[in-house]
């Protein structure tokens, strides 16, 4: 089990790198979070949601994602209470006293259930535990850490983040607030994100060796620009450009870049959706909250949202309505499942899923949208409607993503749909998906990871940029094999840190360093869904 010093010390990441290890040398690994707090979700191959880092890490191990590796995803809301998912549908609403005092308990054999399928199918089990466990006014119903820890009989990693500073007492406080069967379990530490000389760390590192009598396992270097998501909102601001710069603005050349706007709402989810366009050469994309980012976008975003009448009672509050439909008219708009929603004429919420009543919509596409009990969530495909994207012709119409959202959006006279979508598991039943305006330059779809297909991203912004009067791209990036190689470079790195040899011997099992074989051949072709 890989535990963590606190919230984004690289938990995830290591758990991830972890798993790609463990499969390269031959093993079938599965990750496993029995609670995750997180906006960031995937749909798994059989329409279930989970969170966003265990599909990752599912794809790290070679294996299709399930719902049993994150059977208790949070979702919170704006109004102190959190949308509780089980087994990947909608549990229910609870406030976070509500979820801490009673339902842990109610919960605890849903996550029983989910870690013994898993470690029936599987060699091995990765645990990531959750935030900290030494959260000592949670501890007696945290269900993520040590007592996940016990259920599983796992050996513990505990990590700390040397990034943030103060690594040596957030590990030694830490394994203070464990009870002594707790600090037992802990059979060694790691030291994350370290920069510079690793030798200036040993004298450190011996002190905090003798001080709790366990081995350091490892120094882990800061690995940048690896393109692979974070688990929440914390990692948000210290990756994305948050302010168009002087050079932005004076730059009128045709191989400028592609100056795209995501509008962050307060409720922002999955923005995992744009860590492709990110990664493109060509494009200088920023995620604003104010109107004076959109006077230099070549696109405007509105994204995803897990509460997206309040996002967009935000929006208007903010003059970001007005300022978006004054840019309608010359500009180009794009808008992601809540985003799609805020775009219509209204959106209306009778079962106050997320927000009672119903709102007046931005009036930029002609839909209705009507929010509903029931999620839906699921993988799809499909081809564009048409071959016409912001006035430009289109030569290849696929489109992949999935679907995570409780509205059903109708349309009025005169819609046109963006796209025919087919689930994966069902290739000949086909929906229509989205809407488009009649002069291209506006459209709504509710594919989440729409952008991750190297082709329909690199048509994207050619269209974009040829509306625009802008030279096509110099260079674009292959993202799906640029992932891959972040996640291979990721368990390099930790595979060369770390003591493997013990850590696989934690899991009583002999670690070749040496493999005959070339380890990448030994992934599992998993069809991963994501």
């Amino acid at each position: 089990m890989v535990l963590g010093t606190g919230s984004h010390v690289g938990k995830s990441m290591l758990t991830a790198a972890l798993c790609r290890i463990f499969a390269q040398h031959g093993y079938r690994v599965a990750p496993f979070k029995s609670q995750n707090m997180s906006l960031n979700s995937a749909a798994t191959f059989e329409g279930l949601e989970i969170g966003r880092a265990q599909a990752l890490q599912a794809e790290a191990a070679g294996v299709a994602a399930s719902v049993h590796m994150n059977p208790i995803l949070i979702k919170p809301s704006g109004d102190q209470s959190s949308q509780v998912i089980v087994h990947g549908k909608i549990w229910g609403r609870v406030t976070a006293a509500d979820y801490h005092r009673r339902r842990i308990e109610e919960l605890l054999p849903a996550v029983r259930e989910s870690y013994e399928s898993l470690a029936s199918r599987f060699d091995v089990v990765i645990l990531e535990g959750a935030g900290s466990p030494a959260e000592i006014n949670l501890k007696q119903h945290d269900i993520a850490n040590m007592r996940m820890a016990e259920m599983a009989d796992a050996s513990c990693l505990l990590v700390g983040d040397i990034d943030r500073g103060g690594v040596f007492a957030s590990l030694l406080g830490t394994l203070e607030l464990l009870d002594p069967e707790e600090r037992e379990r802990v059979r060694g530490f790691a030291i994350n994100k370290f920069r510079g000389n690793v030798t200036l760390l040993e004298p450190g590192i011996q002190m905090m060796e003798e001080r709790v009598k366990k081995p350091c396992m490892g120094v882990i270097p800061y690995l940048p620009s690896l393109m692979l998501e974070e688990e929440d909102s914390l990692g948000l601001p210290a990756t994305t450009k948050t302010n168009w710069t002087a050079a932005d603005a004076s730059d009128s050349s045709a191989d400028r870049a592609l100056r795209i706007a995501v509008i962050a709402l307060p409720s922002f989810s999955n923005f995992t959706d744009f860590d492709s366009l990110r990664a493109e050469p060509s494009v200088s994309l920023l995620f604003c909250r104010t109107t004076e980012g959109l006077a230099l976008a070549d696109v405007v975003i509105l994204p995803g949202s897990k509460q997206t009448v309040d996002d967009l009672l935000w929006i208007k509050n903010t003059g970001l309505d007005i300022a978006l439909q004054q840019y309608a008219h010359t500009g180009l708009i794009v808008g992601i499942c809540g985003g799609m929603q805020m775009l219509g004429n209204a959106i209306c919420d009778p079962s106050g899923m997320e927000h009672s009543g119903s709102v007046a919509g931005l009036g930029l596409l002609p839909i209705r949208t009507v929010m509903q009990t029931e999620k839906v969530t699921r993988n799809t495909h499909g081809e564009m409607a048409a071959e016409i994207l912001f006035e430009q012709q289109i030569t290849q119409t696929h489109l992949a993503g999935y679907e995570i959202h409780i509205g059903y959006t109708n349309y009025e006279v005169g819609a046109k749909h963006f796209s025919n979508l087919a689930c994966k598991d069902e290739p000949s039943k086909t929906s229509r998906d989205g809407c488009i305006s009649s002069d291209t330059r506006i459209f709504g779809t509710y594919l989440h990871g729409i952008f991750e297909e190297d082709c329909f991203r690199h048509q994207f912004l050619n269209a974009a940029r040829g509306f625009h009067r802008l030279s096509p791209p110099r260079e674009v990036t292959p993202w799906k094999q640029l992932r891959e190689d972040s996640l291979n470079r990721l368990a390099h790195a930790v595979e060369s840190a770390l003591d493997m040899r013990e850590i696989f011997a934690w899991a009583g099992l002999t670690y070749d360093p040496h493999p005959s074989e070339d380890m990448s051949a030994r992934l599992p072709s998993a069809g991963v869904a994501r």
